[in-house]
């Protein structure tokens, strides 16, 4: 949906003209704009909340080349969505997810014979060591 799609259903729903419904719409966001700017967060109770973070500068390495890129320090905007707008799209939430998921069960039935495949290996990784 974008912003004029917004306006023009919001506008039917509200019986308003298109024109007020939109400098409302600009409004809204410009004061959200405004208080994201300043540092402080945005809390939509049932839909998220918008919040700025600080990042560290870093080093990090060009895939290309291999060289190493220092990567400046900056704001980055983040959403956490809130927990009605989460039911809706349908996303699990983390606890419920892992107690009901038959796959980390299967896994961990697995897990013994990677223990046993790597105490195998073991030994020869010795032998390498001792004829160097």
């Amino acid at each position: 949906m974008t912003k004029n799609e917004l306006i023009r259903e919001l506008a039917e729903e509200f019986e308003l003209p298109r024109k007020q419904v939109g400098e409302m719409v600009e409004t809204i966001l410009e004061k959200m704009t405004n208080v994201l700017k300043s540092g402080d967060k945005v809390q939509l109770t049932p839909f998220g909340q918008f919040r700025i973070r600080d990042r560290a500068a870093r080093m990090a390495r060009n895939p290309q080349t291999g060289e190493p890129v220092k990567v400046p320090a900056k704001r980055v905007l983040k959403f956490v969505p809130g927990k009605t707008l989460k039911d809706a799209v349908g996303a699990p939430r983390r606890a419920s997810a892992a107690k009901k998921s038959p796959a980390k069960k299967a896994a961990s039935k697995a897990a013994p014979a990677r223990k046993v495949a790597a105490k195998k290996a073991a030994p020869a990784a010795k032998k390498t060591r001792a004829k160097r």
